[in-house]
């Protein structure tokens, strides 16, 4: 069935969820015990697809680009997320009803009640999930009736505004909106309260003593960013490079929902590959350009439109649409990626944040979008986060996280530095003396900058320094502050950052709904359109019968398979051989192998093909090579068997 096919039937969201339950894809974690809503337990269809994900991951990106591999520990002390900016900013907006102490996040909130306006429906399409039922067991809450009325053509295209800038919108401007519009409680209309900020982070606590306070990560980034050092000598001191993690994190969703889109703890895959902010160029950049892709750009979205224009990837740097060639070259192999392992490119969005929602050191950000039942989901995000985390980790422990590199030729450089008078400092600081003096040392040339302001202008500075507990003054008898020019052999810079950060739970949700449809003969028979390269399991092998004669041969070819490395499951129950195949056409499995009475007399057997149900026929050896250069060397189906022979199918009863 082609993808345009696969689209046109009425999509059932409760129909595929039954389905990935039922065959223990995922299911609500603790669920004998009621469940904890946003956390969820994968069974072994759904481990051997991640685990297929994570593997086609791993080589499109680390074996490829040639990226440095870590893997850091989830516990982080306070110390490291305070100084990323995650302890003060990591926060979404929340709306509370004092009556039923239910808690909103307020952008889905406001999402929720405009689009059930719009439609003009009886019931808000979203849910509100209890805090410690699982997802099993929420409860559908009627909306207070909204009636089908036909709203005013300014009121509706102001909504159709607001919800194509929802993600731009601060807590205060949120709050507004949800005055204007009379936006309370879905389910009874209540009033909330104001919207505030509600850190998602799991805070914890390191050791016995209780004193070391920590977190569980909420991303991989922040590791590979302290061991940069660490990486770049291991590289040999070569840039630009690339480190990539794969990992557990943790935020505490305000209100999980919407399955595996929305949940607390989740599998990420995050690279950040650094390099030279005056030179982000990328040097196989002309293999991508021509990739043409939807994009949605802040401009179009300020309008309030959300119609992509779509171009390539090279038009879109050259006209500055995307920022520089190496965030360009990276959006372009996360396309390819997402379309290698079954997402939709029909489905398939880039959207460029607004200045607004973008962090104040980014210098552009792009989200993949994939659509589903549940609208436009972000799955992956592409930001050029400049030279910020190093260079904010450096300054809190003083340590330099910088690049060192020979000049072909000697330059002259016109910067400001800082003399310490040494022998006051001894005196005056005592045993703060080295501490005050390397803080100094370290300061930028925009701090050294301020603090020669500040100096002139009242003739001291007070500075707050890691360690030590009171300001320290400063007055000009103790530093002195000057521009000087120098002839220098060596330049220094602090690497700027392009980081692709992939949530793989939202990916693997995504593409259930983008490969899942009915067989058009028959609707109650539902298939998996997984590529092979990731389906969970590669091959069913069926024997027609429960006859003791075909016994050893499944054994044999059981032993070729397991040989080739191939992933299989054999099925000889006694149910139809349709029936079989249905079964394991809802798991995703590409191909099927069929033993009967000729392969006792010749020794061949039958190729079943899952979207076509297409067989044909050939030796073990022959159907094996097919399997393999189709699931591995990503050869289409008639390439793949153009070299065996045809076979006139039975009913699948």
């Amino acid at each position: 069935m082609t993808s345009q096919e696969t689209t046109a039937f009425t999509f059932s969201r409760e129909k595929l969820e039954s389905v990935l339950k039922r065959r223990f894809f995922f299911a609500p974690a603790f669920e004998i015990y009621g469940g904890v809503s946003g956390l969820y337990d994968y069974g072994p269809p759904g481990c051997a697809f991640q685990a297929n994900i994570v593997d086609v991951w791993r080589k499109h990106f680390i074996l490829e680009e040639d990226m440095l591999e870590v893997d850091c520990t989830m516990l982080t002390p306070l110390e490291v997320l305070k100084t990323s900016g995650h302890v003060d900013k990591f926060s979404d907006w929340m709306c509370r009803d004092l009556k039923t102490g239910e808690i909103f996040r307020a952008d889905h909130l406001i999402e929720e009640v405009l689009e059930a306006r719009l439609k003009g429906d009886q019931e808000a399409r979203g849910q509100v999930v209890s805090e410690g039922k699982s997802d099993d067991k929420k409860r559908k809450k009627k909306v207070k009736e909204i009636k089908a009325i036909k709203l005013d053509d300014d009121v509706k295209e102001e909504y159709e505004q607001i919800l194509a800038k929802i993600d731009g919108y601060s807590g205060e401007e949120m709050g507004e909106l949800i005055v204007k519009h009379n936006i309370g409680n879905p389910a009874t209309g209540d009033p909330l309260e104001p919207p505030i900020e509600f850190n998602l982070m799991f805070e914890t606590a390191i050791g016995p003593s209780g004193n070391l306070k920590g977190f569980l990560r909420p991303e991989t980034a922040q590791g590979q960013f302290l061991n940069f050092s660490k990486l770049y000598d291991f590289n040999n001191e070569k840039m630009p490079f690339a480190s990539a993690s794969i990992g557990k994190s943790f935020r505490n969703e305000i209100s999980p929902r919407a399955g595996l889109l929305r949940v607390r703890e989740f599998l990420m895959a995050e690279i950040e590959h650094f390099v030279d902010p005056e030179d982000k160029s990328h040097s196989k950049f002309d293999l991508v350009k021509d990739i043409k892709l939807n994009f949605l750009s802040k401009s179009t979205q300020i309008e309030g439109k959300t119609e992509c224009a779509i171009k390539s990837i090279g038009e879109a740097v050259s006209e500055k649409m995307v920022d520089n060639e190496t965030l360009g070259y990276f959006i372009a192999r996360i396309y390819q990626f997402l379309i290698t392992i079954g997402v939709d490119p029909s489905r398939l969005r880039f959207r460029q944040h607004m200045d607004n929602e973008m962090a104040h050191y980014a210098q552009d950000c792009w989200d993949a979008e994939l659509l589903t039942s549940y609208g436009w989901i972000e799955c992956v995000g592409c930001a050029d986060r400049s030279a910020y985390d190093l260079s904010v980790h450096a300054a809190r422990t003083n340590e330099k996280l910088c690049v060192r590199e020979k000049l072909p030729e000697p330059i002259t450089v016109d910067r400001l530095e800082i003399d310490i008078e040494k022998k006051k400092f001894g005196p005056k600081f005592r045993k703060n003396a080295g501490a005050v003096e390397k803080w100094l040392l370290a300061r930028t040339e925009c701090e050294l900058e301020t603090l020669q302001k500040d100096l002139s202008t009242d003739g001291k500075i007070l500075v707050e320094i890691p360690g030590i507990e009171e300001k320290i003054e400063l007055d000009d008898s103790l530093i002195h502050i000057e521009r000087r020019t120098r002839t220098e052999h060596i330049r220094e810079y602090t690497p700027n950052v392009i980081e692709p950060s992939f949530g793989i739970g939202r990916i693997i949700y995504s593409i259930f709904e983008h490969a899942f449809y009915p067989r058009p003969d028959d609707a109650d028979r539902c298939v998996l359109k997984l590529p092979p390269i990731v389906a969970p399991t590669k091959v069913l092998l069926v024997p027609l019968q429960t006859n003791a004669e075909f016994k050893p041969i499944v054994k044999e070819i059981s032993q070729v398979l397991r040989k080739e490395k191939i992933p299989f499951k054999v099925d000889d129950s006694g149910a139809s051989i349709g029936k079989r195949y249905a079964r394991n056409d809802e798991l995703g499995t590409p191909f099927g192998i069929t033993i009967d009475f000729d392969t006792i007399a010749d020794g061949t057997v039958t190729l079943r093909e899952r979207d076509s149900t297409t067989q044909v026929r050939g030796s073990v050896a022959d159907i094996v090579k097919a399997i393999k250069t189709i699931t591995y060397d990503g050869l289409s189906w008639e390439t793949g068997t153009k070299d065996l022979k045809p076979f006139e199918s039975k009913s699948e009863e």
